[in-house]
């Protein structure tokens, strides 16, 4: 008989959850499925042989062609130690911990020592924007966070090969437009953003949405050791987050992930990039059940601002980016381009939710107040839209991401992705 808080695991048919995980340009064998024209090894280097399973590939630099040129960085220097075969045991995935901060040594050996926790991993993660969707990213040391992931996920040596190559694993609950024709997946808003390979689509953890190794981690500016992944055992997290709850540093938030998820739980938002999470602030929030968010008041009375700006007039926006904002709609208007920007046309700025209010898409940037949306009628998603393209060339002179350039378009939507100095 079961002790009180205990709970059985349900093991899932790996006949079912094995077509949930795909593999990019893997060398062949039952378990690789070829999706895209170019393929990269797990050393960056690019084929398009017969064992890859594509006839599409062309080898040597053409590989490449057609992506970015922030694309064509070498996975190779940015890989890891591989993790070798896995090696038991599994973990679950039961409680997500995050901070603004790094989480100390010290808190994370106190949180292994609390009754009921049987494993603790340290992790990095932010949230980052890619192609009008905000992301939970995580860098991630591929041998250990692999134990938390789904069976099949964890036993698939190839995935994790390919992660601590310098390559990108991503769920395959993400919508597939987010990836280019070539098999890369832009990991940012900005004109600098390094465009990654995906090495595989496979079933991660609840509320991450790709994974990177520690180094690539760096390169995009994921707040170091952030955050910890922690296993309950057979026991229930909720017979356990009282005790976790007292040795946490003040900020630290935490998420169920097993089945006891709960919505109202206050959650963490920081953005990947040192110099725009410094500039526009991180905070923890509430989710709602209709898709708003609560940010935490103090962050929004230290960051949130009434201002006004050329053409728009007053916006409620990040005091981080109002700047920038005020810099290009002044351009706008020296250019004699303001009657192209139409002021009753305009939807706002700072609007606390997720993306289409659901939690599954993540954070919309305009939680930060960092993102606007103009002339709205006649720029709907999925259009081409009617937005004059000397104003998107001025805001992105003033660090500003057109959502005209997604592959499923958002041409009202602008969206701070660097930071600018304005003199």
């Amino acid at each position: 008989m079961r002790g009180a808080g205990a709970r059985v695991r349900l093991a899932v048919p790996l006949a079912l959850s094995l077509a949930a995980l795909v593999l990019s340009g893997c060398a062949g064998g039952t378990d690789a499925f070829q999706r895209t024209g170019a393929t990269a090894s797990p050393t960056g280097s690019t084929s398009g042989s017969a064992g890859s399973g594509t006839g599409s590939g062309t080898g040597g630099a053409d590989a490449t062609a057609g992506v970015p040129s922030a694309a064509a960085d070498d996975p190779a220097s940015y890989a890891v130690a591989d993790p070798g075969p896995f090696r038991p045991p599994l973990r679950p995935a039961d409680l997500l911990v995050t901070s603004t901060r790094p989480i100390p040594a010290a808190v994370r050996e106190a949180v292994a020592r609390t009754h009921g926790v049987s494993a603790v991993l340290p992790l990095s993660l932010a949230s980052l924007s890619a192609n009008g969707r905000t992301l939970s990213v995580a860098a991630v040391d591929p041998g250990g966070f692999r134990r938390f992931t789904p069976i099949t996920s964890a036993r698939a040596d190839a995935v994790w090969k390919r992660v601590a190559g310098g390559e990108v694993a991503v769920d395959p609950g993400l919508p597939r437009r987010l990836e280019d024709p070539r098999g890369y997946f832009r990991l940012g808003s900005s004109d600098q953003a390094p465009s990654v390979h995906i090495g595989a689509y496979a079933p991660l953890v609840r509320g991450i949405s790709a994974v990177v190794n520690t180094k690539r981690g760096k390169q995009l500016g994921i707040a170091q050791d952030n955050a910890l992944l922690i296993s309950t055992g057979d026991l229930t997290p909720s017979k356990v987050t009282p005790a976790l709850k007292k040795v946490l540093p003040g900020g630290a938030t935490m998420q169920t992930l097993a089945l006891e998820f709960d919505l109202g739980a206050r959650q963490t938002a920081v953005l990947s990039g040192a110099s725009v999470s410094e500039r526009v602030g991180t905070f923890t929030y509430t989710p709602h059940p209709d898709g708003t968010v609560t940010p935490d008041s103090r962050w929004v009375q230290t960051y949130i601002r009434t201002e006004q700006v050329p053409i728009l007039g007053n916006v409620h926006c990040n005091k981080g980016m109002i700047p920038q904002l005020r810099a290009a709609l002044g351009e706008v208007v020296e250019l004699g381009l303001a009657d192209r920007i139409h002021p009753g046309e305009y939807a706002g700025c700072y609007v606390p939710r997720f993306i289409a209010n659901d939690p599954a898409k993540g954070l919309s940037l305009h939680t930060w107040g960092i993102a606007v949306d103009l002339n709205v009628p006649g720029n709907q998603r999925g259009t081409v839209g009617e937005m004059d393209r000397q104003i998107v060339a001025i805001f992105k002179k003033w660090g500003f991401a057109w959502g005209g350039d997604w592959n499923y378009t958002d041409p009202m939507h602008f969206e701070m992705a660097r930071v600018v100095d304005v003199r």
